[in-house]
């Protein structure tokens, strides 16, 4: 019997007795010593605001007089221990046979156990969604090829290709870190090639050998100030701010959203909204501008203004019908 098993269990008990309950029944209800006894009834008290006291001098326990019943929250889980558990379930269930398949099947029950457990009628099972959108799956090999190199501290040869310049190089990488960001795995790796920190998707290698040679060591300090503070999956030290201006009816989301670390955000009088961004590389925080449409108005920089109203002259261009300013205009 598990910690939450016990609490309903000690929920149950002190709900149906009629008189204090002694401690050696409660600790043969819930299966425990008497140090997981007094545990459980104080997380029940500190955490679920259970009215638990002590009857007189003796050992014996029940719910205090005049506190209505004591119920339990019908749901135990927070938004950031849901998507956890959602997510954690999503990957699980969807890793391929291999060597570590007969450890992963007993996580996975568990997993979906715990999402089983919400209070009761039937828990969350089923009824929660979980949508990852825009997923680029590696090569299972090639991915296992990285983990390695990044667990033994060795150094990989690759084949890359870059969608930028639609090419392929071959580099020697000492990989650093791997990165689940936006439902896609990167790899950031001090490339010898550029002699530079890099990130690489993973779904773009051709091809990854695992070398003996040691890796080069980054440390985690340089590591998180290159990597950490741009915006987005592109590293590099953030050079620029970008000003945001959103209209009333977007401010009422955007407000409550989180770009970076470090924005800085404020309403204007009119219900508007103004969002400060630190930089680097605006090719992520152009398409995050982008899908805001007519809602947001770059203010500055010059250079990222541009860029994006040249992006949205292209598509508006596209949406043209032929002939229709003429007649617009006669």
């Amino acid at each position: 019997m598990d910690k939450f098993e016990r609490i309903f269990a000690l929920h149950k008990l002190l709900r149906s007795a009629r008189r204090p309950v002694p401690l050696e029944r409660i600790m043969e209800h819930l299966e425990c010593s008497q140090a997981t006894a007094y545990r459980i009834m104080r997380e029940a008290r500190d955490y679920l605001g259970a009215p638990i006291v002590r009857e007189g001098a003796g050992f014996l326990y029940r719910c205090r007089e005049g506190e209505g019943p004591w119920e339990l929250p019908g749901l135990w889980f927070s938004a950031s221990e849901l998507e956890a558990l959602l997510a954690a379930e999503r990957v699980l269930s969807e890793v391929e046979p291999g060597l570590l398949r007969r450890d992963i099947a007993p996580l996975l029950a568990r997993v979906r156990q715990l999402l089983a457990r919400a209070g009761g009628g039937g828990g969350l099972t089923g009824r929660v969604r979980y949508a990852p959108m825009g997923r680029r799956p590696p090569d299972p090999d090639l991915f296992r090829r990285v983990a390695d190199a990044l667990a033994r501290r060795r150094r990989l040869a690759v084949r890359y290709h870059g969608r930028a310049r639609d090419a392929e190089t071959e580099r020697a990488l000492s990989p650093q870190r791997l990165v689940y960001y936006r439902d896609n795995w990167y790899l950031d790796a001090w490339c010898h090639l550029r002699r530079a920190l890099r990130t690489f998707s993973l779904e773009r290698l051709r091809e990854a050998r695992v070398l003996e040679r040691p890796a080069r060591e980054v440390a985690e300090e340089v590591l998180d100030r290159y990597f950490a503070r741009s915006y987005g999956i592109f590293a590099g030290a953030p050079r620029r701010r970008a000003r945001l201006r959103f209209s009333a009816e977007r401010a009422r989301w955007v407000a409550e959203e989180r770009w970076h670390p470090e924005q800085r955000g404020r309403f204007l009088p009119d219900g508007r909204y103004e969002l400060e961004i630190p930089y680097g590389d605006p090719r992520e925080l152009v398409m995050d501008v982008l899908r805001h449409g007519p809602d947001v108005e770059v203010l500055g920089p010059p250079a990222l203004r541009r860029l994006v109203a040249e992006r949205l002259q292209a598509a508006a261009a596209l949406y043209q019908v032929p002939g229709q300013g003429a007649r617009a205009a006669g």
